[in-house]
């Protein structure tokens, strides 16, 4: 057997320990076989788990996005909806503030000519007094000026003679 010795023996091929490679591999699966079945199994188990769950989830999420895409597809409606009714409420405001600003102008207006009507009624009285008194100070001046004392002596006899008729 000299092949044998020659070819299990070669430097750094050594065949004795190929040999106890294979011996040990056996050794191992015939003892690791049934817990590493278990350990495969277990895990194939959780894996199809995971995957379940993950297909529910996927099947919620998808549930989920289809009722968002609905709400998103509302939205443009609703926003429609909104605008119009801003609008609306926005000229339904600016008619009510006209309206005011209108009855507003219409009250400043009135009181405006109230107070002219009074300051042209106080004006007017202002004047006939200033009338008054120019016109008396100019009879007096004319009186004082103009009147000689037998104009005042006849005055004052018609004066006399009017009470005397009123008398009797």
């Amino acid at each position: 057997m000299e092949w044998a010795d020659t070819w299990l023996n070669y430097p750094g091929l050594e065949g004795w320990k190929f040999i106890n490679l294979a011996i040990f591999i056996t050794v191992g699966i015939i003892i690791l076989r049934q817990p590493l079945r278990q350990a495969l199994r277990s895990r194939h188990d959780r894996i199809r788990l995971q995957l379940s769950q993950a297909e529910k989830e996927r099947e919620q999420a998808q549930q989920r996005l289809t009722e968002a895409e609905a709400m998103l597809a509302h939205v443009d409606q609703d926003v429609a909806a909104v605008i119009a009714n801003a609008k609306t409420e926005a000229e339904l405001e600016r008619k009510r503030l006209a309206l005011v600003a209108d009855k507003e102008i219409e009250n400043i207006s009135l009181q405006g000519q109230r107070e002219i009507e009074t300051a042209r009624k106080v004006a007017k009285k202002q004047l006939q007094a200033f009338l008054a008194r120019t016109s008396v100070e100019l009879a007096r001046h004319t009186v004082r000026t103009q009147m000689r004392p037998e104009d005042d002596a006849r005055l004052i006899a018609a004066g006399v003679g009017e009470l005397d008729r009123r008398r009797a």
